[in-house]
């Protein structure tokens, strides 16, 4: 059942196809929309948040790491989104990142789990004590990318969790730059091959929007962790297990539109009522 806030009472929120959804006002706190947000499941890719505030956290953007075999076998091997790493680049880990959150590279993700774990197991780790840290205590990582493994779904979380992990990620003025881009192009230097990614959220470049990711597996269904800044509010949003892809940015933008009519509903009122 979907909870709808006080300022947007007066008329219903769009409909929601996923199998979980969850909208909140990250300015002021306020729940703007609850539709099965606690319910535990797979969310594939938003995994990558988590593993792009845990390298923020501990590396330099400018420093270097070099693509490995295995990093570039691993994207390859699992089926898995790419941002075609090639054997023997160094890249920055800025690069890095952009190659994370925008192509959803699984191979980007291997490379800075490897790095800074140090190893995956080491950065999975990382990624279950900042969870905890954090008080996400419906999230458990398996990976650094959210890939099925042969043991489990690649990790599992909640709407809810992974609302309030993007609203702590998104205080990085780094990320939020990264994640609104709808292409980052890397020029050839002597260091490393050009590459261009492109942006797989559809949403990047809407008003005020600001990212963040988006997901799939086929036991997670279309996943996607959205946010906007809108008139002095920073609206974040999830929805997981959709099951058409383009309908997820359709209903976020919807999400994001009815929100932000409640808003100025709201001010009129108290303008209204201050008059």
């Amino acid at each position: 059942m979907a909870v709808a806030h006080d300022a947007a009472a007066a008329y219903d929120p769009p409909a929601v196809y996923g199998r979980a959804a969850f909208l909140a006002d990250a300015t002021t706190g306020e729940v703007l929309l609850d539709a099965n947000a606690g319910r535990r499941m797979p969310v594939a890719s938003l995994t990558k948040v988590m593993t792009a505030y845990i390298v923020l956290q501990e590396a330099n953007l400018a420093d270097k790491i070099r693509v490995k075999g295995e990093d570039v076998r691993y994207g390859r091997d699992y089926g898995a989104s790419k941002a075609w790493l090639r054997l023997g680049d160094r890249l920055t880990v800025e690069d890095l990142l952009y190659a994370l959150m925008l192509p959803s590279g699984a191979d980007a993700a291997h490379a800075l789990a490897r790095t800074y774990g140090p190893g995956i197991e080491g950065f999975t780790a990382k990624m279950n004590a900042t969870a905890r840290a954090l008080g996400l205590r419906d999230t458990e990582y398996l990976n650094a990318d959210g890939l099925p493994t042969p043991h489990g779904q690649g990790g599992v979380s909640t709407a809810r969790d992974q609302a309030r992990l993007a609203e702590i990620a998104l205080r990085d003025p780094r990320l939020v730059e990264i994640t609104s881009a709808r292409r980052h192009h890397v020029p050839r230097t002597a260091d490393h091959r050009s590459y261009t990614w492109t942006n797989t959220n559809r949403l990047t470049g809407g008003r005020g929007v600001i990212g963040l990711k988006t997901g799939f597996t086929r036991a997670a269904g279309h996943c996607l962790t959205f946010a906007a800044d809108r008139d002095g509010h920073r609206l974040i949003g999830v929805i997981l297990g959709e099951r058409q892809s383009n309908r997820r940015f359709q209903t976020a933008r919807a999400l994001l539109d009815w929100a932000q009519d409640g808003l100025e509903r709201h001010d009129r009122t108290e303008g209204e009522a201050a008059a």
